[in-house]
Protein backbone atom coordinates (compact mmCIF):
# COMPACT_ATOMS: atom_id res chain seq x y z
CA UNK A 1 0.00 0.00 0.00
CA UNK A 2 1.21 3.42 -1.32
CA UNK A 3 1.32 6.15 1.14
CA UNK A 4 1.92 9.95 1.20
CA UNK A 5 3.87 12.31 2.87
CA UNK A 6 4.38 15.61 3.68
CA UNK A 7 6.31 18.05 5.76
CA UNK A 8 4.85 20.91 7.22
CA UNK A 9 6.80 23.84 7.67
CA UNK A 10 9.99 23.07 4.74
CA UNK A 11 11.63 24.99 2.28
CA UNK A 12 9.94 28.32 3.87
CA UNK A 13 11.94 31.57 2.96
CA UNK A 14 15.74 30.21 4.54
CA UNK A 15 13.95 27.84 7.35
CA UNK A 16 14.28 24.17 7.46
CA UNK A 17 15.39 24.22 3.95
CA UNK A 18 16.56 21.21 2.24
CA UNK A 19 16.36 19.64 -1.07
CA UNK A 20 13.47 16.51 -1.86
CA UNK A 21 14.28 14.93 -4.87
CA UNK A 22 18.30 14.45 -3.29
CA UNK A 23 16.54 12.82 -0.12
CA UNK A 24 14.14 10.67 -2.33
CA UNK A 25 17.35 9.68 -4.32
CA UNK A 26 19.08 8.40 -0.84
CA UNK A 27 16.02 6.34 0.46
CA UNK A 28 15.66 3.90 -3.18
CA UNK A 29 14.41 1.20 -0.57
CA UNK A 30 11.51 3.01 -0.13
CA UNK A 31 10.93 3.43 -3.64
CA UNK A 32 9.67 7.34 -2.54
CA UNK A 33 8.88 10.24 -5.26
CA UNK A 34 9.54 13.60 -4.52
CA UNK A 35 6.95 15.85 -5.52
CA UNK A 36 8.26 19.32 -6.02
CA UNK A 37 9.63 21.59 -3.67
CA UNK A 38 7.70 21.93 -0.74
CA UNK A 39 8.48 18.42 1.17
CA UNK A 40 5.89 15.97 -0.70
CA UNK A 41 6.77 12.39 -1.49
CA UNK A 42 4.71 9.15 -2.61
CA UNK A 43 6.08 6.64 -0.95
CA UNK A 44 5.33 2.96 -2.59
CA UNK A 45 7.42 0.59 -1.20
CA UNK A 46 5.76 -1.35 0.70
CA UNK A 47 6.94 0.19 4.50
CA UNK A 48 5.70 1.00 7.72
CA UNK A 49 4.81 4.25 8.52
CA UNK A 50 7.38 3.81 11.39
CA UNK A 51 9.88 2.82 8.87
CA UNK A 52 9.11 5.78 6.83
CA UNK A 53 9.50 8.34 9.98
CA UNK A 54 12.93 6.70 11.20
CA UNK A 55 14.39 6.77 7.43
CA UNK A 56 13.37 10.73 7.21
CA UNK A 57 14.39 12.24 10.86
CA UNK A 58 17.84 10.77 9.87
CA UNK A 59 18.46 12.26 6.63
CA UNK A 60 17.27 15.42 7.71
CA UNK A 61 19.12 17.88 9.61
CA UNK A 62 16.20 19.71 11.85
CA UNK A 63 13.03 18.81 13.80
CA UNK A 64 10.44 18.20 10.98
CA UNK A 65 6.82 17.83 11.30
CA UNK A 66 5.88 14.69 9.11
CA UNK A 67 2.72 14.13 8.40
CA UNK A 68 1.47 10.42 6.69
CA UNK A 69 -1.48 9.51 5.31
CA UNK A 70 -2.58 6.13 2.88
CA UNK A 71 -2.41 6.73 -0.38
CA UNK A 72 -5.80 5.62 -1.51
CA UNK A 73 -7.27 8.03 1.29
CA UNK A 74 -6.11 10.32 -0.54
CA UNK A 75 -7.45 9.13 -4.04
CA UNK A 76 -11.20 8.55 -2.34
CA UNK A 77 -10.50 11.75 -1.01
CA UNK A 78 -9.95 13.25 -4.68
CA UNK A 79 -12.77 11.20 -6.33
CA UNK A 80 -15.59 12.78 -4.29
CA UNK A 81 -14.68 16.27 -6.58
CA UNK A 82 -14.69 18.43 -3.35
CA UNK A 83 -14.45 21.82 -5.47
CA UNK A 84 -17.77 20.15 -7.62
CA UNK A 85 -17.32 20.31 -11.75
CA UNK A 86 -16.83 23.75 -11.94
CA UNK A 87 -13.41 25.52 -11.66
CA UNK A 88 -14.48 29.37 -10.34
CA UNK A 89 -12.36 32.35 -12.09
CA UNK A 90 -9.93 33.99 -10.19
CA UNK A 91 -9.20 31.69 -7.39
CA UNK A 92 -7.10 28.78 -6.84
CA UNK A 93 -8.01 25.08 -5.08
CA UNK A 94 -5.88 23.88 -2.10
CA UNK A 95 -5.49 20.47 -0.38
CA UNK A 96 -5.09 20.81 3.40
CA UNK A 97 -3.72 17.57 5.49
CA UNK A 98 -4.62 18.09 9.22
CA UNK A 99 -2.29 16.59 12.33
CA UNK A 100 -5.36 14.28 13.13
CA UNK A 101 -8.94 14.28 12.94
CA UNK A 102 -10.39 18.15 14.40
CA UNK A 103 -12.67 17.63 17.60
CA UNK A 104 -15.12 20.03 15.94
CA UNK A 105 -15.19 21.37 12.36
CA UNK A 106 -16.61 24.92 12.07
CA UNK A 107 -19.81 25.74 9.76
CA UNK A 108 -18.74 25.28 6.08
CA UNK A 109 -18.01 27.41 3.87
CA UNK A 110 -15.89 29.32 6.50
CA UNK A 111 -14.35 32.41 4.64
CA UNK A 112 -11.64 34.62 5.86
CA UNK A 113 -12.48 37.62 5.61
CA UNK A 114 -15.85 37.08 5.82
CA UNK A 115 -18.24 38.40 3.37
CA UNK A 116 -17.87 39.13 -0.43
CA UNK A 117 -13.97 40.01 -0.36
CA UNK A 118 -12.92 36.90 0.83
CA UNK A 119 -9.43 35.36 0.25
CA UNK A 120 -9.72 32.04 1.37
CA UNK A 121 -13.13 29.64 1.80
CA UNK A 122 -12.75 26.73 3.40
CA UNK A 123 -15.37 24.33 1.30
CA UNK A 124 -14.81 20.66 2.82
CA UNK A 125 -13.60 18.92 5.58
CA UNK A 126 -13.72 15.16 5.61
CA UNK A 127 -11.50 13.66 8.20
CA UNK A 128 -8.16 14.96 8.38
CA UNK A 129 -8.48 16.44 4.65
CA UNK A 130 -9.78 19.72 3.85
CA UNK A 131 -10.65 21.93 0.48
CA UNK A 132 -9.93 25.08 0.08
CA UNK A 133 -10.41 28.24 -2.35
CA UNK A 134 -7.55 30.90 -1.94
CA UNK A 135 -8.10 34.05 -4.24
CA UNK A 136 -5.75 37.57 -3.59
CA UNK A 137 -7.61 40.55 -2.33
CA UNK A 138 -6.12 43.96 -2.55
CA UNK A 139 -4.86 44.82 1.20
CA UNK A 140 -3.25 42.25 3.65
CA UNK A 141 -2.55 38.38 2.20
CA UNK A 142 -4.30 35.45 3.84
CA UNK A 143 -2.82 31.64 2.83
CA UNK A 144 -5.51 28.91 3.17
CA UNK A 145 -3.08 26.72 5.66
CA UNK A 146 -3.27 30.09 8.58
CA UNK A 147 -7.02 30.10 8.40
CA UNK A 148 -7.09 26.33 8.69
CA UNK A 149 -4.74 26.02 11.51
CA UNK A 150 -6.59 28.96 13.90
CA UNK A 151 -9.85 27.58 13.02
CA UNK A 152 -9.39 23.85 12.65
CA UNK A 153 -6.17 22.68 13.81
CA UNK A 154 -2.53 21.87 12.51
CA UNK A 155 -1.81 21.13 9.28
CA UNK A 156 -0.10 21.32 6.28
CA UNK A 157 -1.49 22.65 2.87
CA UNK A 158 -0.27 22.36 -0.95
CA UNK A 159 -2.35 23.51 -4.03
CA UNK A 160 -4.79 21.19 -5.26
CA UNK A 161 -1.82 20.50 -8.96
CA UNK A 162 0.22 18.75 -6.08
CA UNK A 163 -2.74 16.63 -5.41
CA UNK A 164 -3.11 15.85 -8.91
CA UNK A 165 0.65 15.34 -9.36
CA UNK A 166 0.21 12.52 -6.73
CA UNK A 167 -2.24 10.60 -8.11
CA UNK A 168 -0.77 10.49 -11.30
CA UNK A 169 2.62 9.22 -9.89
CA UNK A 170 0.26 6.82 -7.86
CA UNK A 171 -1.11 5.73 -11.39
CA UNK A 172 2.36 4.82 -12.57
CA UNK A 173 3.83 1.12 -12.29
CA UNK A 174 6.56 0.67 -9.55
CA UNK A 175 10.03 0.57 -10.53
CA UNK A 176 12.66 -0.95 -8.30
CA UNK A 177 16.05 0.42 -8.22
Amino acid sequence: MALVVFLRGVNVGRHKRFQPAQLARELPALDIVSIGAAGTFVVRAPVSQATILAALRKRLTFDAHILICRARDLVDFVETKPFGTLEPAGNEAFFTIMSRVPRAVPPLPLTEPPGEKWQVKVVVVSGRFVASRWRRQPGRLIYPNQVIEKSIGVATTRNWNTVMAICATLSRPITRV
